[in-house]
């Protein structure tokens, strides 16, 4: 008798993203929780990418996924409901890599 191999969840392929956000936030974005904000609402998404602190005080957040979960995350950034105080979000969108494997930061 032949078994078929059961696939898990995590096993399953994931979608190719369709768009990519790349934005620069200024503000009190360092020491606040603000990237780990950023996770929460990307993973809530199905978003992967990264938030990184950079050495002049802003954070990278480079997020793909669907266009509507990084059109969500962009809302969110410019919300005026963050961690933090969001002062500027300068950001584009461009083509996907498919270069993640889920959401961190750096």
């Amino acid at each position: 008798m032949a078994f078929r191999q059961r696939k898990h969840d995590d096993d399953a392929e994931r979608p190719a993203p369709e768009a990519r956000l790349e934005a620069t936030v200024s503000g009190r974005v360092q020491g606040v929780g603000f990237r780990w904000w950023t996770r929460g609402i990307a993973v809530d998404h199905g978003l992967t990418g990264y938030a990184e602190n950079l050495p002049d005080g802003d954070v990278q957040v480079v997020a793909e996924g669907t266009r509507d979960g990084v059109e969500a995350l962009y809302a969110q950034l410019t919300s005026g409901d963050t961690a933090g105080h969001v002062s500027d979000v300068r950001h584009r969108y461009t083509s996907a890599t498919g270069e993640f494997e889920d959401f961190g930061t750096r």
